[in-house]
Order: C-alpha cells, then structure tokens, then sequence
C-alpha cells in the first residue's frame, strides 16, 4: 500500500471514531466525522454533535486555532459534504469559502438533495477531491441513514435471547417470563436502544410480559413504542400505555389519540409489515429494534423485513417451551463474547434488500 493511501485511511479512521460520538442524538442525519490535516498534523477535528446543530465539517474548522493553515491543508469527512440549504448552510459552501484545497471524503451521500452535488460543487470550484477511501466502512457507519434514503423505511434490528437448547420462553399463559439475559447483558440490550429511533412488541409480548421498553440501564433518550394490537383488546393499564413516552398503536379499529398514545389504523388483510414501514418512515423514524416475541421476530426474517439480528445465547437449558426464532439463508455473522455471554451477529445479505 502506498504511503498516502496508508495516511488517508489513517484520517478516515479517525473520521469514523469521532463519528460515533453523536451516535444518540444526530437521528434523521447521518453520523459525521472530520479532521483537518496541515504538513502531517492534525489542525482540527469535530464531528455531526446533534441534529439541527453544526455539521463535523464546520466543527472542526471552527477547531483551528489559526485559520490561515486552512489555505494550505486537506479536510477529511467520513461522508460528502452536504451542498444544499437545510438545518444549516452548505458545508462545501464553507470549505470553498475558507479556501481549503485538497478534500479526501469517505463515501457518497445516498441523500438525494446531496448524492454527488457536494462533490461536483467542489471540484467546479477548482479544489481536489478524492472520494471513496475506506468507502464500506463509511458506508456500514451510516447503515441506518443509507437505509432509510434508499428503502424508504426504518433500518430494522432484531433481538433475542435464547437458551442453550435453543428455546426463548416456557409455554404460558401468564406469569412471569424467563429471565435469559444476565443483568450486564441487559445493559447492552438497554444500549441499544438508546441508540435507536423506536422500539416494537407484539400483541402477545405486551400482554405477558407488560414491558415498559425504556432506557432505565443507560443514559439516553427513550425510542418511541411501537406496539400491534388489531382489536385494542389490550387493557390500558400496561406499561405501555402510561403514556409517558410516545407510543403508535397500530390496529385495525377507529381510535381518538390520547395523550403520547397515537392510534393509526391500518388494513389487516393486506401487507402489515409494508405498510408499518411505510407510515414509520413518513413519521422519519429511521430505525426500528423489535424486541417481540416469536411470532413477530419470525415475521420479520420470513419478510426480508431486517438488518441485523443479535442472538445472545444463555447457558441455561428449558427443555421445552417456545422455541427460538431462525434465520437460514442470506446472512453472514460473527460471534461476539460480552460479560461471559455469547451473542451471535447476523448482517442481512439478501439481495431482495
């Protein structure tokens, strides 16, 4: 590998770990990283804080103690700059504006007011640039935005635990549910969703177990609930329906909304899952974590309707009960030891996607 293709990867790098920092708060943008490089120092770095704030290119040349090196440096940027008027300015208006010549970019904006326009704006006005170093990490660090401006619906993640024989829950009626995470594990479960737009269970998940589905073992922002209920026969003393974080009921009766509780009807007999993607993403929730039981978390495979799946696996053995969802074709995964547990990583591969 030639030496400055080693040095532009090692920005790029730096690029996408300063990204992560804005991981809970960016949402509907894409997680953004920049660093800018004068004679082999970095000058400034910053990254996309928070939705409706200044994107990672601004941040890091606001960065820059003394602006006369921008003449002469390389700004790197994880994703395009962007080219149009939105929350905030043009970013490739403010790197043209600064005189900085020479821009390396990760990866393409998917977006379609941005998709290239970033890049033409800058080489129009004269200034280097290189586009594509690292481009599938880049790409894989905003998933869920690539996602949700390709598909038009939320990026879906899938969650369970399942027992060594392979077993999620005992068969029952009521009572209480079998506890197969450890309370560490759990914590990484409550991570996630921290970090994603909204949350969904099925009928039968919400009436056994009564979650609650917020962020109690990490600090962030609770994901909108969403929950099925085709005949609102669910009582309304459920956890879900406390109405201290917004929930979408989605059911086939006539319903007023109440407080943080909307009811959207939606048609039963036709494609449920296409049409709870569809209204999800009109309402710009660009993910989407199902933590339901069997029957739902099924639907979602048998439907290509996912992402990625995490499988933590419990020791424990139950004999019998409801068995484990399955994922047979069009995956690839790894295998992942947090706090003595086992969890599997599934990627979808399908090229239905």
């Amino acid at each position: 590998m030639e030496d400055h293709q080693m040095e532009e990867e090692k920005y790029i790098k730096r690029c996408i770990q300063l990204a992560k920092n804005g991981r809970c708060n960016v949402a509907p943008n894409p997680m953004v990283g920049a660093v800018i490089v004068c004679n082999g120092c970095i000058i400034g770095e910053g990254y996309h804080i928070r939705y409706g704030e200044a994107h990672a290119e601004v941040n890091a040349i606001r960065s820059v103690k003394d602006t006369s090196l921008l003449k002469q440096s390389t700004i790197y940027v994880s994703l395009e700059p962007c080219s149009h008027h939105g929350k905030t300015p043009p970013c490739a208006d403010l790197i043209i504006e600064k005189q900085i010549p020479r821009i390396v970019i990760g990866c393409q904006d998917p977006f379609s007011k941005v998709s290239g326009c970033g890049i033409k704006k800058l080489r129009d006005a004269g200034r280097e640039v290189i586009v594509g170093v690292l481009e599938q990490e880049c790409e894989y660090l905003i998933r869920r935005f690539i996602t949700f401006n390709t598909l038009k619906r939320p990026y879906i993640t899938l969650k369970w635990a399942e027992s060594g024989d392979h077993f999620i829950d005992r068969e029952r009626m009521d009572g209480t549910p079998v506890i197969l995470s450890s309370s560490l594990s759990s914590m990484l479960v409550h991570k996630k969703r921290a970090e994603t737009d909204a949350i969904m269970v099925g009928k039968r998940t919400a009436l056994l177990d009564n979650p609650s589905l917020t962020v109690r073992n990490w600090y962030g922002n609770h994901p909108v609930r969403v929950v099925l209920d085709r005949t609102l026969s669910l009582p309304n003393t459920l956890c879900l329906f406390d109405g201290n974080i917004p929930t979408l009921i989605f059911t086939e009766k006539e319903h007023l909304d109440q407080s943080n509780l909307t009811f959207i009807k939606i048609d039963f007999a036709e494609n449920i899952l296409a049409q709870i993607m569809h209204i999800l993403y009109q309402r710009k929730i660009q993910s989407l974590l199902i933590e339901g039981g069997k029957q739902l978390l099924q639907t979602f495979i048998d439907s290509n309707f996912w992402d990625e799946a995490f499988v933590e696996q419990c020791p424990v053995k139950l004999h019998s009960g409801v068995k484990a969802p399955e994922i047979s074709n069009n995956f690839s995964y790894s295998v992942e030891e947090h706090f003595d547990r086992t969890i599997l990583h599934y990627i979808h591969e399908s090229e239905l996607r």
